[in-house]
């Protein structure tokens, strides 16, 4: 025989599942709505962006050290296992008293429409999509509850029960429509995302021609240009912002002799040159994977900001704001110094991919992108340090954080296995507006010894490398350094990413059978 217990567990269980299924039609709902309005006031994102922003500095690069790119994924998947906790008890405690039930999932949609509209360059309409999920989840949760068996509480339902067919009917029928709903939102936004498709202008001072890589005599050594598709994507964003090229500006303002606005057409009737430029992430790690090389086409940063007029300017940083209100530092000296600091609107022979920055993004050789790498930009204010702050100097990064001479073993990998004889060490090394002079190789803590340089392409550039490397049978350690052009060697002291960008030396071991 059954305790009083054991008989109502199914019951609540059942419940349960009702404020699961509920909040997952008002999540698709929801989805849908953010998809043809504002993709990122979907209220997981909105929540996951807001964590994001909250989240320490320290256990930000954790995660991105221990998940890489898909530490977005974990997130998104960690604040909908919550949510889903939460509604499951809003589905029970609405067992007994509806209204309070009710009330939860109206809580857990309205924290989202609140943090919607609190993120940077928000509107009225981020919080429709909350307000969906809110009446579409509630609606859910009431009409299940009417399906089990009437109102709620301890003596509602008759004494053969809820109907199961009914049950089932209708519990299918949500499922099937939050399945629908979830996928229409999924294809707008693809759809949204779908188009780069512009016309871009002929470069007024070419590259010169690009040289054939190690790649194709080496497999396993990063190839010299990183394909588009490829390149390495590391930001805040949950999301990727669907701009419209017809209707985006970029507005230069602030400490300036006037405010101007440009548009993409106006942008490409500019003097526009095209350079080849390796960029970094502050947050690669040694031997990271966050850098990569490509050919840009853009408008010299100097030509753009001389639109709006600087000469009397007492500003020394350029503060740029992207279309959602990101904001990103940069030292205005460097637009300034001769390097080929862009307002980038191609990559690779193409338009940009809209995960890098599509229509236009600044690129300045020789800095981390958390000062200088602003994409999807839509405005540039000339100010100082001390008047404004940006998103990763709040945090207390620094200001100004030229990139640190480094290079990386690709091949042979960590811990792979090797036949003895000749084996091939090879990978790239980076020192941005200097340029490379020199890669060695260390085996097993014995002496230096140089690696063979691949091809040169720009001194803002990386450089392949490669080492023939008799092996032995045997566990082995290998490590690469590199020296720049002015004589400085990359330093074997270690630091995080955290707050300039990490240094030292990568050091990895193999065996050789």
């Amino acid at each position: 025989m059954q305790t009083p217990e054991q008989s109502s567990r199914p019951r609540t269980l059942r419940h349960a599942a009702y404020g699961v299924l509920a909040t997952v039609v008002g999540l698709a709902a929801a989805h849908l709505v953010a998809a043809l309005t504002v993709p990122a006031a979907s209220p997981v994102l909105a929540v996951g962006s807001t964590v994001i922003d909250l989240t320490p500095t320290p256990l930000k690069e954790w995660a991105i050290r221990q998940f890489g790119t898909a530490d977005k994924i974990i997130l998104v998947g960690s604040v909908t296992l919550v949510v889903l906790l939460l509604a499951a008890v809003a589905g029970i405690v609405a067992a007994r008293l509806e209204t309070v039930g009710l009330l939860v999932l109206v809580g857990l949609a309205g924290v989202a429409g609140v943090l919607a509209v609190l993120r940077p360059g928000s509107g009225p309409l981020d919080l429709v999509p909350a307000l969906v999920a809110a009446v579409v989840a509630t609606a859910s949760l009431w009409w299940l509850h009417r399906v089990d068996g009437g109102s709620p509480g301890p003596s509602s339902q008759g004494s053969d029960g809820p109907s199961r067919r009914g049950v089932l009917v209708a519990s299918g029928g949500l499922a099937a429509a939050a399945v629908a709903m979830g996928g229409l939102g999924r294809w707008v936004t693809s759809y949204r995302l779908g188009g780069t498709d512009v016309a871009l202008p002929v470069a007024t001072d070419p590259a010169s021609s690009f040289p054939t890589g190690l790649e194709e005599r080496f497999p396993g050594i990063t190839p010299l240009r990183t394909p588009t598709g490829e390149f390495y994507r590391v930001d805040t964003r949950l999301t990727v912002p669907a701009v419209d090229v017809d209707s985006w500006t970029l507005t230069i303002d602030g400490d300036v002799d006037q405010e101007v606005t440009l548009t993409f057409d106006d942008l490409s009737a500019m003097t526009t040159v095209e350079r080849d430029i390796t960029l970094t992430c502050v947050s690669n790690e040694v031997g990271g994977p966050y850098v990569g090389g490509a050919r840009w086409l853009g408008v010299p940063l100097a030509d753009v900001l001389a639109r709006a007029g600087i000469d009397s300017t007492k500003a020394d940083q350029i503060l740029s704001t992207d279309v959602d209100g990101m904001t990103i530092s940069t030292p205005l000296g460097v637009a300034l110094d001769g390097r080929d600091a862009m307002i980038a609107i191609g990559m690779n022979g193409g338009p940009l991919p809209r995960e890098n920055g599509f229509p236009a993004r600044m690129v300045v050789p020789g800095l981390y992108g958390f000062v200088s790498a602003c994409k999807w930009i839509t405005r540039m204010t000339l100010t100082t340090y001390d008047a404004e702050q940006a998103y990763w100097t709040e945090r207390d990064w620094a200001t100004d954080a030229p990139i640190k001479i480094s290079s990386r073993i690709d091949t042979p990998k960590p811990l792979s296995d090797s036949d003895a004889g000749t084996v091939v060490v090879g990978g790239i090394a980076w020192a941005q507006g200097v340029g490379i002079e020199k890669v060695e190789v260390r085996i097993d803590g014995e002496a230096w010894k140089p690696a063979e340089l691949g091809p040169q392409v720009t001194d803002d550039y990386w450089r392949q490398w490669y080492f023939e490397w008799d092996a032995e049978p045997g566990q082995h350690f290998i490590a690469c350094r590199a020296t720049n052009k002015d004589g400085d060697v990359q330093t074997d002291v270690r630091m995080t990413p955290f707050p300039e960008g990490s240094s030292g030396v990568q050091e990895i071991s193999v065996n050789v059978g």
